[in-house]
């Protein structure tokens, strides 16, 4: 494996590789370049990483353990597994990691508004705590298809003060809240900032949610040395968007001997509107301000996509995850409803830990892959989510 300049990944104008990029109206152009200057000079800023450290510590509750998942190492008799516990963060996933950051940014840049989308509710729920937080009016987009699935979500938000405004076009789910937050964000430049919760986006968002993600890999590389004095064989993440898997996966890019495995969502298979699997259904096109990955037909019309899981649930990928790829740095598989579902009653009853669905497509894989290696391979999974979220809704396919 040839070394991946990862200083340059993207280039200035957003891109990685053919991927990337900034395709949005005319009108958006402006705030995405004083987003672009602000988050630039925060990089350099000391005080904002002070900030920004302060918060992921003393508020979110970071560094989440690594913690060695014993009995489903014996139970599946292979490789080692530890799980990073992003699901033991302040709301219950990665999501704050990103929206601690880009709330700093949008009060350096004097925003009085934050809107977001959302698909399995816990990145609205991220948005909302830091914007109660801050004292800023907040409004998330929700498809009313989760909104039904992720109800305890929608409480959790309007309780810290969030409007959710339900999207009933289209399909309803996450595709169309980004649509409906992004015809918001036109609509309210002056006073709005769009947190944006994956790495997925026009320029600069994928390269600042992935930066804002990566503080999952730095803290998980120093724990797996300290813990065993040597890196990891795999790291394992689901993949929607990306930006947990990014997160993890970008610190040990150079690392030769890290392989690294995406998870999509294979839903009740790979067939036309039943997955969400754009490695292996999609094809290279541009959806919602970037250039990408994505479920598309002949004519460049977005497919419909199906995940038990609602943060799965969308029709393209984040477009380093596609440069990756590309490089072959990166593999993608996926896994189906049912096998993440097992992995989510699995997992609950031999460790005590009820991962969020998402996540539980990372497990599966695991559960799939581990009983043929090595006993001393280490395995690393982004448990990027707790269940709570979840249990009404495998409930209606798992008999308790």
């Amino acid at each position: 494996m040839s070394s991946i300049a990862t200083d340059k990944m993207p280039d200035a104008g957003g891109h990685f590789g053919p991927y990337g990029g900034r395709y949005v109206p005319e009108t958006l152009m402006h705030p995405l370049q004083e987003l672009e200057a602000e988050y630039s000079r925060a990089q350099y800023d000391p005080e904002f990483q002070r900030e920004f450290e302060y918060y992921l510590k003393d508020f979110c509750g970071r560094p989440t353990p690594l913690y060695f998942a014993e009995r489903l190492t014996r139970e599946l008799g292979g490789a080692q597994i530890y799980l990073k516990r992003e699901d033991l963060l302040h709301t219950g996933a990665h999501k704050i990691n990103n929206c601690i950051g880009q709330i700093l940014l949008a009060r350096r840049m004097g925003k009085t508004r934050i809107i977001a989308e959302t698909g399995a509710g816990q990145h609205g729920v991220a948005t909302a705590t830091v914007a109660a937080m801050f004292g800023l009016k907040c409004v998330v987009y929700m498809g009313a298809v989760d909104c039904e699935r992720q109800s305890l979500n929608v409480l959790r938000m309007k309780m810290l003060g969030a409007e959710v405004v339900p999207v009933k076009a289209g399909q309803q789910t996450l595709k169309e809240a980004i649509n409906e937050a992004m015809r918001d964000w036109v609509t309210n430049i002056r006073s709005t900032h769009y947190i944006l919760g994956t790495v997925y986006g026009a320029h600069p968002y994928p390269l600042m949610v992935r930066n804002f993600q990566r503080v999952i890999g730095d803290e998980a590389r120093r724990q797996i040395l300290e813990k065993r004095q040597r890196l990891p064989n795999y790291l394992v993440a689901c993949v929607g968007g990306g930006s947990n898997a990014m997160g993890l996966f970008y610190p040990f890019l150079n690392d030769e001997s890290v392989k690294m495995i995406g998870v999509e969502a294979g839903g009740e298979g790979i067939a036309a509107g039943k997955h969400a699997a754009r490695f292996q259904g999609g094809s290279l096109g541009v959806l919602q301000g970037t250039r990408s990955y994505l479920l598309q037909d002949e004519f460049g019309q977005v497919q419909l996509t199906h995940s038990v899981s609602a943060g799965l649930d969308y029709a393209a990928v984040g477009p380093e995850h596609a440069w990756l790829r590309d490089l072959k740095r990166v593999e993608y598989t996926y896994a189906t409803d049912d096998q993440a579902l097992k992995a989510f009653t699995a997992l609950a009853r031999l460790e005590g830990i009820i991962p969020a669905l998402e996540s539980a497509h990372a497990v599966a894989e695991v559960m799939r892959r581990a009983p043929g290696l090595p006993r001393d391979q280490v395995i690393i999974i982004n448990l990027s989510g707790r269940g709570d979220k979840d249990v009404a809704q495998a409930a209606n396919f798992i008999k308790f």
